[in-house]
């Protein structure tokens, strides 16, 4: 599966969220539209009754078909992804129908909630972390017992938005739970809608005021932020709750407005004025989700179309027979209902299925996500509904079944965090030296130098990395702070300059610096290319314009301090392509150059494209299995094979033959016994310290 943020990957996992009572249990269905019949309250209120809508049952089974399609890779829906805003807008029109028509006490309205989404979500949680402790690696049980934590504890949405975030965490395989972000985003709407639950002490159109200003506040901030974010930080947007609780505004608007008008238009003429709504709302749907594909920027202004569709279909579909009765048939209504339980099952079931298989055909997904659907039955048959509706109504029951359902997946991920850290040997932060490497020649490292397992351990490679990681500055900065190590009073310091493939050697140049007393300042943006030229970035899902005014930034930076004894350049060499390289190198050549200072070039490492730790892991440390193709490990570099270093006179070192030793067909992820990569592309800290020699003797000789 791929990692990239959504919607540009398969990360993002929508989910059919469950929406209020009566939503998706049949009760008596009536011909719509149909007024509520009433009871009184102690206050003296009218209490609504809300009859029963097969078309919201319908529109979910869309919903989730869509959903489960795009992540089995089916083609046509490759906007799929826009499920959860179907779902994000029930939610808050049902949610809001059940505050307007019945106010709840906070405590009843947790109570209904806790039966509601929690039993089923546990049951999945802890089978998940069966499933995991037994199929998957130890390596990504770890992160596994880490995502049921946050999975559990409702707040699974930010664990993922840091991840996808971070530069490099991004690159890993998608959680098992990582759907449950949805879930997140959805109780943390319940929590502040359950607020909404105190205008039960104030009456009548007062009370429907309060919500009303509410939801227009709270939709309105959201919907800002929404965009905002989604031009600045796709992760944020897509994960964060902030710029999704407009999409719950929205469905709350519906159902304020539906009541209104159901309170003054006649049935009929509401029927003739809703009946174009209906059918444009549907279309609106189905619409985004045939023609949005993972290139759509998403959520942004793009959102408004599945999301506004959605509420117009709520709005018209009780008075619309054709519409109502197009949402209402079977197969659709089958969908609906086992659609909360089919989406929590399908994800670890693909997921697991490929981490232990390998990438799997569309139609082999498509018969995994159909087979998620018995697991899904007996949970609704044997979970939900028992629970949800055979237990006492008391809150203090439903609470209480909440409160289980919380506890006991964190003893499941407590119990597979520690059976991994067993298989593993060890705690990841347990660092033994680097062992010594050769300055010269084919070895790796030194003569006579063994190492008599592998280092560094599994336990701890995935977290090998370079000292200083702040200097690593975020995806959204322009312009790199302090940085230095070594003797930071001397007058001459080497400058390390590039993405995170030149931040992999500081370890390296730091040795080299310090063997000579000078300084050694780190200037560093993942992600951003030396040479001049614009890319776009993925974790951010747009053009990437901080790193071109970075660029600018740096150069203006050397330009006005002292100049350094040497410029250390590295970075990724598959940025663009080869002809864009190498005209961006050009021109970043034609001003260093200006600098005056010595340029140095070291050539790219070779990328393994799979996460070594994850595969030793996979394979208990054998690393004959985990070679990678020599064709994709190389990209042809313009600095080394076209002849721009020998026409600007930088030194250059490839430490290409070396990591990628002979000219048989693949390379390896070990050698001589040293862990080279730390996840699908970056060097071991471990690795550069045993190369720090043949940086010294290779870019400035002995010292």
């Amino acid at each position: 599966m791929s990692t990239a943020v959504p919607p540009t990957s398969s990360t993002s996992s929508e989910g059919p969220l469950p929406g209020a009572v009566r939503a998706d249990r049949q009760a008596a269905p009536a011909p719509a539209p149909e007024s509520p019949s009433a009871e009184m309250l102690p206050t003296g209120e009218p209490r609504r009754r809300t009859a029963f809508r097969p078309d919201i049952e319908g529109l979910r089974g869309i919903a989730v078909l869509s959903v489960l399609a795009f992540h089995a890779a089916v083609p046509g829906p490759t906007g799929g992804y826009v499920g959860v805003d179907v779902f994000f807008v029930i939610s808050g029109f049902l949610i809001t129908g059940l505050i307007t028509g019945r106010p709840l006490g906070l405590w009843d309205f947790a109570a209904r909630r806790a039966r509601r989404i929690l039993p089923a979500a546990a049951t999945v949680l802890v089978a998940t972390a069966a499933a995991g402790g037994a199929l998957l690696d130890p390596l990504r049980g770890t992160d596994l017992a880490r995502d049921l934590i946050a999975a559990a504890g409702q707040y699974a949405n930010w664990r993922f938005a840091g991840q996808q975030t971070d530069y490099l965490a991004a690159e890993r395989d998608p959680s098992p739970l990582q759907h449950f972000w949805s879930l997140g985003v959805e109780n943390q709407f319940y929590l502040l809608w359950g607020v909404l639950g105190l205008a039960r002490y104030l009456h009548g159109r007062r009370r429907t005021l309060a919500i009303t200003l509410a939801t227009l506040a709270v939709g309105g901030t959201s919907l800002a932020l929404c965009l905002r974010w989604t031009a600045t930080s796709a992760p944020l947007a897509y994960f964060s709750t902030g710029s999704r609780l407009w999409e719950f505004a929205a469905g709350a608007c519906a159902a304020l407005l539906s009541g209104a008008l159901a309170a003054r238009t006649p049935g009929r003429a509401l029927a003739r004025a809703l009946r174009p709504l209906g059918w444009a709302g549907l279309a609106a749907v189905l619409g985004s989700i045939l023609l949005y594909d993972r290139t759509t920027p998403f959520p942004g202004a793009a959102a408004l179309l599945p999301v506004l569709g959605t509420a117009a279909v709520l709005l018209a579909a009780p008075s619309d027979r054709l519409v109502g009765g197009l949402l209402a048939t079977r197969p659709l209504r089958a969908a609906g209902r086992l659609s909360y339980a089919w989406y929590l099952w399908h994800w670890p079931v693909l997921t697991i299925a490929q981490a232990r298989y390998g990438q799997m055909p569309w139609p082999a997904l498509l018969a995994l996500t159909a087979a998620g659907a018995l697991p899904a039955w007996l949970t609704l048959r044997l979970v939900e509904q028992p629970l949800r509706y055979g237990s006492s109504p008391a809150p203090r029951r439903g609470l209480a079944v909440g409160a289980s359902a919380l506890v006991i997946p964190l003893i499941a991920a407590l119990t597979l965090g520690g059976g991994t850290v067993r298989a593993l040997g060890g705690a990841a932060n347990a660092r033994t030296a680097a062992p010594a490497g050769a300055a010269d020649g084919p070895t790796l490292l030194a003569p006579g130098t063994r190492v008599p397992g592998l280092t560094p351990s599994l336990a701890r490679a995935r977290e090998d990395f370079p000292p200083g990681k702040g200097c690593e500055i975020p995806l959204d900065a322009d312009s790199s702070p302090r940085c230095l190590f070594g003797n930071e009073d001397s007058p001459d310091r080497i400058v390390l300059l590039g993405d995170s493939h030149a931040g992999q050697w500081i370890s390296a140049a730091l040795k080299t610096a310090e063997q000579r007393h000078w300084a050694l300042e780190v200037l560093v943006k993942p992600g951003c290319p030396l040479a001049t030229l614009t890319v776009r970035n993925d974790v951010l899902g747009r053009t990437y314009a901080e790193c071109d005014r970075w660029r600018e930034n740096t150069l203006a930076r050397l330009t006005s301090g002292p100049r350094p004894r040497l410029v250390l350049m590295a970075g990724l060499n598959r940025y663009g392509s080869q002809e864009e390289r190498t005209v961006g190198w050009t021109r970043t050549l034609d001003r260093r150059a200006a600098l005056g200072a010595p340029l140095a070039y070291l050539g790219d490492t070779p990328m393994p494209g799979k996460d070594v730790p994850t595969c030793l892991a996979a394979s208990d440390g054998r690393s004959d299995a985990c070679f990678f193709p020599r064709g994709t490990a190389f990209e042809p570099d313009p600095m080394l094979d076209g002849g721009l270093a020998a026409r600007y006179g930088v030194r250059t070192l490839d430490l290409g033959p070396v990591l990628c030793p002979g000219s048989g067909p693949s390379c390896p992820a070990v050698l001589e016994g040293v862990v080279l990569y730390r996840d699908t592309g970056h060097i071991t800290d471990t690795l550069a310290q045993v190369l720090a020699p043949r940086l010294d003797k290779g870019l400035l000789g002995a010292p």
